[in-house]
């Protein structure tokens, strides 16, 4: 269990890096104007830090008792990841 919480954790480290960069990108959606579109796309990706964050930290008080709604949570931020990839096909 703790491996698996440590390798996770460091691939979400990892991922926070190219993160900043497509953070500070995503701005460049409001060129063509605020709609609510831009505003939740901007959102979702302004919110994947504090996912990992606060879903590593519940995880970790979790493992001991409950080991499968630690392994769940964990993965929530594993969606920003997966949906990013799923972009990258798709367009």
């Amino acid at each position: 269990m703790k491996v698996f919480l440590i390798v996770s954790q460091f691939i979400y480290a990892l991922c926070l890096l190219p993160w900043y960069v497509i953070w500070g990108l995503s701005f460049m959606s409001f060129d063509a104007g605020f709609h609510i579109a831009n505003i939740t796309f901007v959102s979702v990706i302004t919110v994947f830090p504090l996912a990992v964050i606060i879903c590593a930290i519940l995880a970790w008080i979790l493992r001991v008792r409950r080991r499968k709604a630690a392994i769940i949570i964990n993965l929530i931020p594993m969606l920003w990841i997966l949906g990013f990839m799923l972009m990258f096909v798709i367009f």
